[in-house]
């Protein structure tokens, strides 16, 4: 197994990551391209690739959209798969997929890890899936060394140990519960979180769902592993279309700053 993502961890001087997240198509694949290519010069450490799905039921109003914006452009998992091998060609920054059950499943488990292992990708983040019924999809995943991502809600004690303690890659910490999306105030106390899953692994864990400015960005680094940031960034794609790239480029320099002094 590739510890690419442990890696992009440690190679920083406080062995903290910063993590962005696209949707894959928004407004078009061409521009995807560009996006994550401009995260990746602007110190992007892992990025998440999200393939858009019909029903993406972890995710808010912003990134729903996005999706709906994708598959209307008409966006497929193939020229996804296909925009991610244009990407190798220039940066082999450490990349996720963030995507749902139904589209691995139709695609086809073997075929779908299969292309993943071909184009580097690190890992897989499935929101949809429960963790008592990850093990088909696991197993498939780590054939093609491709790691499950593991999702951690504020829940209970005992589940937050079950789930870490099994955890590959790293660990993607909710930081509330509900969907994504920006938020100006993260109020769950997630130090006990985090103090329960390195009872039980040293599996890094980083922390999304909200995190919007540099500031955010550092205190959730400082009581973890790094930042995960989706919603902030899909809205410049909103805003600014195919010319977002520049605007990226600084939101993700300033954002891997604040991770950086955490």
């Amino acid at each position: 197994m590739t510890d690419k993502i442990r890696n992009s961890f440690e190679k920083n001087p406080n062995k903290k990551a910063f993590i962005p997240f696209i949707t894959a198509g928004d407004p078009d694949i061409d521009s995807t391209y560009d996006f994550i290519l401009k995260m990746a010069d602007a110190g992007a450490d892992i990025i998440e690739v999200g393939i858009p799905f019909s029903d993406p039921v972890a995710e808010g109003p912003v990134i729903q959209n996005a999706n709906v914006r994708a598959l209307k452009a008409g966006i497929t998992t193939d020229k996804v798969f296909d925009m991610i091998e244009a990407v190798r060609e220039k940066s082999d920054v450490t990349l996720c997929f963030m995507t749902y059950a139904n589209l691995i499943f139709h695609y086809g488990y073997d075929k779908f890890f299969a292309k993943c292992k071909e184009l580097d990708i690190s890992g897989v983040i499935v929101p949809d899936m429960p963790y008592e019924e990850k093990e088909e999809m696991e197993s498939v995943s780590l054939k093609y060394d491709v790691n499950f991502i593991s999702m951690v809600a504020p829940t209970s004690e005992d589940r937050v140990r079950m789930i870490a303690a099994e955890a590959k890659g790293f660990i993607y910490v909710v930081s509330s519960m509900g969907v994504t999306g920006v938020r100006s105030d993260i109020s769950t106390d997630l130090k006990p979180i985090i103090a329960h899953i390195r009872e039980v692994t040293d599996t890094p864990c980083a922390i999304g769902f909200g995190i919007s400015n540099p500031d955010q960005a550092q205190a959730m680094a400082s009581v973890s592993d790094g930042a995960i940031v989706g919603s902030a960034i899909v809205r410049m794609v909103e805003k600014y279309g195919r010319d977002a790239g520049p605007y990226i480029y600084d939101f993700v320099k300033s954002m891997k700053e604040g991770v950086l002094k955490a």
